[in-house]
């Protein structure tokens, strides 16, 4: 393996920029998610992809893929969510080793009441200070790197076959 080039100037500032951005906005987030729902993160995007899904469910493996978030990982939060009746997970009817995930009017009436906040923290924090060409050039900047990044994700966000 050769040494990787370091960094120069500009592009150590670049990415020192969007981590500080990413943490900062990540915390506020965070926080509004607890406070107002009691939710954590990786929860509340569980909720938010669920209600985006046609009928409102997903297999436990494609929202893991779109989550970039461990097998084990997404277990325990889902298992949490249901425990507070804001999921079911039910075998897949197709392939019973398949769990399929189900947001429940209960997770969407907390979703309903926790997103005018979330939508605030993020407009307020991130939205608010760029233009619509901004918007549009980070919106385009970005895919293009996560399309990059998912043609070699780590095991975790690497997708699986269908049925898995």
């Amino acid at each position: 393996m050769t040494a990787a080039t370091p960094l120069d100037a500009e592009e150590l500032a670049a990415y020192l920029a969007l981590k500080e951005v990413s943490s900062l906005l990540e915390h506020a987030v965070e926080q509004q998610l607890r406070t107002d729902g009691g939710l954590s993160g990786p929860q509340f995007q569980i909720l938010a992809r669920l209600s985006d899904a046609p009928a409102g469910h997903l297999r436990m493996t494609d929202l893991a893929d779109s989550l970039v978030y461990s097998r084990s990982g997404l277990t325990y939060q889902a298992a949490q969510l249901e425990k507070q009746g804001l999921i079911m997970r039910t075998p897949a009817e197709d392939d019973e080793r398949s769990i399929v995930v189900t947001l429940t009017p209960a997770g969407r009436e907390l979703l309903d009441r926790v997103m005018p906040g979330h939508v605030e923290v993020v407009q307020r924090l991130l939205l608010t200070s760029l233009s619509r060409r901004d918007i549009a050039a980070i919106t385009d900047i970005m895919g293009r790197v996560r399309d990059r990044m998912r043609t070699a994700p780590p095991r975790s966000a690497q997708r699986r076959p269908a049925g898995g």
